[in-house]
C-alpha cells in the first residue's frame, strides 16, 4: 500500500519507452501502412511553441520551415526524418525540429520524402537530394547550409553528401546526426550484445524495414542505401549523437571510426541509458541536453555567433 506522503517516481525513460510500446502494441500484420503513420504521427507531434512554420512545396514533395525568431534569411538547417523509411514525417517530427531551430536560432526546412514500400531506394534519397537542389535554387550558399537527421534521415544525410561529393559538387558546412541508421545488413555487435536493453529494436525489425525500403532489386550493402560501406574521404565535419541502450549503436560507432580513419572531423556522443533518438522524448532531461549540444555544433559550423540554449 502505497502512503500518501509517498511518490511513485517513474524513469522518464521508462515514460518514453511506454508511449512507444503503446502505438507498436496497436498494431497487427493487418494494419495499412497509411493507418500506422497516421498514428505515429498522432502519437510523437510535439507542442509546437516560439517558432513560426511554414509549408512549402519542393519539387511537388510537401516541406515546412520552422523559423524562430530572429533567424538569419541566409542560413539553413536541411533536416530528414527518421521512421524506418517507412513512416514518420514533418508532423511527426515537428516538436523536434522547432527544438532544433531554437537551440541554434536557424531556420529548419523538413521534407515528407517519399516513403516505401509504395516508394523504395532511391525514391527518399532523390527527394532528399532535390531538397538540397531547392535550397541552392532559393539563392542558399552550401557553405551556409547543415544537415541533420534521425535514424533513417541521417542515412539520407550522409548518403545526399556522398552523392555530392561523388558528382563534384560543393558539400553542406556541417552535419548532425541523431542515431543514424547506416547499415542495412544489420552486422554491428550491438544487434546482439544490446538486444536485452533495448525495449523496441531488435535485428529481426531493422532487416525487415531494410527489405521494406530496398526491396528485392537492391543491394543492403550499396553505399547510397547503407553509408557505413561508402568512402567517406572529403566529407564535412560530422556530429553523431547515439544511445548506449540501443541495438543500433554500432551503426554510430562504426561509422564514426570509418569516417575518422578517412580524415573526416567527428564527434561521437555515445549517451549512457539512452534509447534511440532520444532527443525526441522532451521529458528526458538528456534529450535537451543533446539539442543543446548539436545546436551548438550547427551554430559553430554555420558561424552563427549568439549563443542559445534548448528549452
Amino acid at each position: 500500500m502505497i502512503r500518501a506522503s509517498e511518490q511513485i517516481v517513474i524513469n522518464p525513460v521508462d515514460q518514453a519507452i511506454a508511449r512507444i510500446r503503446t502505438v507498436y502494441r496497436s498494431w497487427n500484420r493487418d494494419t495499412p501502412v497509411a493507418q500506422m503513420r497516421r498514428d505515429w504521427d498522432a502519437a510523437f507531434a510535439g507542442n509546437v511553441t516560439g517558432v513560426h512554420c511554414e509549408a512549402v512545396s519542393i519539387g511537388g514533395i510537401s516541406g515546412e520551415w520552422i523559423v524562430p525568431a530572429h533567424a538569419p534569411s541566409a542560413k539553413a538547417v536541411l533536416y530528414f526524418h527518421g521512421g524506418g523509411f517507412r513512416i514518420g514525417s514533418v508532423a511527426s517530427h515537428r516538436g523536434l525540429l522547432a527544438q532544433i531551430a531554437e537551440a541554434s536560432g536557424c531556420r529548419v526546412l523538413a521534407t515528407d520524402y517519399r516513403l516505401a514500400p509504395e516508394h523504395r531506394f532511391p525514391a527518399a534519397l532523390e527527394d532528399a537530394l532535390s531538397a538540397w537542389h531547392w535550397l541552392l535554387d532559393h539563392g542558399l550558399k552550401p557553405a551556409d547550409i547543415a544537415l541533420a537527421g534521425d535514424s533513417a534521415g541521417g542515412n539520407l544525410v550522409l548518403a545526399v553528401m556522398c552523392s555530392l561529393r561523388d558528382r563534384g559538387l560543393p558539400l553542406p558546412a556541417a552535419s548532425a546526426l541523431m542515431s543514424p541508421w547506416t547499415d542495412l545488413t544489420a552486422t554491428g555487435a550491438s544487434y546482439e550484445n544490446r538486444a536485452e536493453v533495448d525495449p523496441i529494436h531488435q535485428r529481426a525489425m531493422i532487416l525487415a524495414l531494410a527489405k521494406n525500403y530496398l526491396g528485392q532489386q537492391s543491394d543492403p550493402r550499396d553505399p547510397l542505401a547503407s553509408p557505413l560501406y561508402a568512402d567517406l574521404s572529403g566529407l564535412p565535419p560530422l556530429l553523431v549523437q547515439v544511445g548506449d541502450r540501443e541495438t543500433v549503436r554500432d551503426d554510430s560507432t562504426m561509422l564514426a571510426d570509418r569516417a575518422k580513419a578517412a580524415g573526416v572531423d567527428v564527434e561521437l556522443e555515445v549517451w549512457d541509458g539512452m534509447i534511440h533518438v532520444f532527443q525526441m522524448f522532451s521529458e528526458i532531461p538528456q534529450a535537451q541536453q543533446a539539442i543543446g549540444s548539436s545546436a551548438k555544433f550547427l551554430r559553430r559550423h554555420l558561424q552563427l555567433t549568439a549563443e542559445r540554449t534548448a528549452q
